[in-house]
């Protein structure tokens, strides 16, 4: 059964993917109209993803049977924009976004 880190896998994007929307509501914010209207919609967008990532970070680690600093770098990656990403890469080349709750044991 894949279906946690499949959803892991799906919402670290969806959070690197949020991330620019902000950075570029930001941007114009800031930069170009001095129009909040980007940030307004895009804010909510990532806090949410945001803390949609922290709580399948949590299901995954237990999931996938990780150590305690495996799961706090993964938490870690949640705050630099893109790094979730950059993670979600790295776990899945190791073989790390797994769920051994769903392996059958034979009896």
């Amino acid at each position: 059964m894949r279906r946690i880190p499949a959803l892991f896998a799906t919402i670290a994007i969806a959070e690197a993917v949020s991330w620019a929307l902000l950075l570029t509501g930001m941007f114009f914010k800031y930069v170009v109209v001095h129009n909040e209207i980007g940030v307004k919609i895009a804010g909510p967008i990532h806090g949410g993803i945001f803390m949609a990532y922290l709580a399948v970070t949590a299901l995954q680690a237990r999931a996938g049977g990780w150590k305690w600093w495996m799961t706090l770098v993964a938490l870690v990656c949640s705050i630099p924009p893109f790094a979730t990403l950059v993670f979600e890469r790295w776990a899945k080349s190791r073989g790390l976004l797994t769920d051994r709750t769903a392996e059958v044991v034979p009896s």
